[in-house]
């Protein structure tokens, strides 16, 4: 990927919705969902992988029969491990349960001999992933308590703590295959003084990693002008590969009965309305930014999962698809415009 701008898609949701019955169309015909956006120019795809979920998705066996799937079409794999049974993001780092008691020593033990584990797994089915994210949205750190770095654990014991869990993992892609990509993940895309402060620990901290990404949704990171503000002056100040490895936009805030996170104008980004041209425009004008910054820093982005459509009421996550004008497929899983563009990004 080192040589092409990365137009990626997390679709970790793709294994549920198809065993739903979910079918999505390009000009009326039904096809591949993969086919489809590898057609449309989507060159890589995101998986997120949880230790022991719940609901019996995005683990380690789901998750490599997608991981397969991707290297058929000849696409880059992301993997992101969550490291933990569910959601990861700044509001929840929840330890796997089978975690839940080892000491802080055996913690590390764990990270490491379960990302090796995993990442051989995949490699034995032909699915190596070409990038690694070790954790998701780990602004506040990963792995609560121990890993935390939110509040009053915001100290520099703590983050010696989180750093030390996350060179275990970085340590484990690399005594797996060096030439894997390794990426640090934090949500504050439109924010730069909270992205320099993450980063500068982790410098002088000494953890070694490849890629800076960012997660930007406009309705919680700022405006894209916030967004190119941070751009540029991460890749100044570090000199890294910078991807927005998390975003999206409404193309509609019509529910039909369905609750939705994006759901008043009051969320939308000025000068993008909620409809399938103000999606392609603003996926456009990201695309520009990102391109734009400075050094060619800016590698690329993945749009979090554009084909979550509303096949089922209730998902293995335990709650109801509150995204689905957030994807790149109408309700009925049709192809919208704002996918079509990616063939020229």
């Amino acid at each position: 990927m080192a040589n092409r701008f990365i137009a990626g898609m997390d679709v970790s949701f793709l294994d549920e919705i198809e065993q739903a019955g979910g079918l999505f169309y390009e000009n009326g015909i039904a096809e591949n969902c993969l086919a489809i956006m590898k057609g449309n120019g989507v060159n890589a795809i995101r998986l997120r992988i949880w230790n022991d979920p719940p609901g019996g998705m995005c683990n380690l066996a789901r998750t490599a029969a997608i991981a397969k799937r991707v290297k058929a079409q000849g696409m880059s794999l992301l993997l992101d491990f969550h490291y933990s049974d569910v959601w990861a993001d700044p509001a929840h780092q929840t330890k796997p349960a089978a975690w839940q008691h080892l000491s802080f020593e055996e913690l590390g033990e764990a990270v490491y001999s379960y990302t090796k584990g995993t990442l051989e797994a995949l490699r034995a089915e032909g699915a190596l992933p070409d990038m690694v994210q070790v954790g998701n949205e780990i602004t506040p750190g990963m792995l609560w308590d121990e890993g935390k770095v939110d509040g009053e654990l915001n100290t520099d014991s703590q983050w010696s703590k989180f750093a030390s869990l996350v060179q275990q993992g970085i340590q484990a892609v690399r005594d797996t295959d060096t030439s894997i990509a390794v990426m640090i993940h934090i949500d504050r895309g439109g924010d730069n003084p909270s992205s320099r402060s993450f980063y500068d620990r982790f410098e002088q901290l000494g953890v070694e990693f490849d890629v800076i990404g960012l997660s930007y949704y406009p309705w919680w990171h700022g405006t894209l002008d916030q967004l190119r503000a941070n751009l540029h002056d991460l890749a100044l100040r570090y000199g890294k590969p910078i991807l927005v490895v998390e975003t999206a936009y409404p193309w509609t805030l019509d529910g039909e009965g369905k609750q939705f996170i994006v759901a008043s104008e009051q969320q939308l980004h000025a000068g993008y309305p909620a409809s399938p041209e103000g999606q392609e425009q603003f996926l456009a004008d990201l695309i520009r930014l990102i391109k734009e910054t400075p050094g060619g820093k800016g590698i690329g982005f993945y749009y979090w999962e554009p084909c979550w459509i509303p096949v089922k009421k209730e998902w293995s996550v335990g709650h109801a698809n509150n995204w689905s004008n957030l994807t790149l497929f109408d309700f009925e899983g049709r192809k919208l415009q704002g996918l079509s563009l990616l063939v020229n990004a």
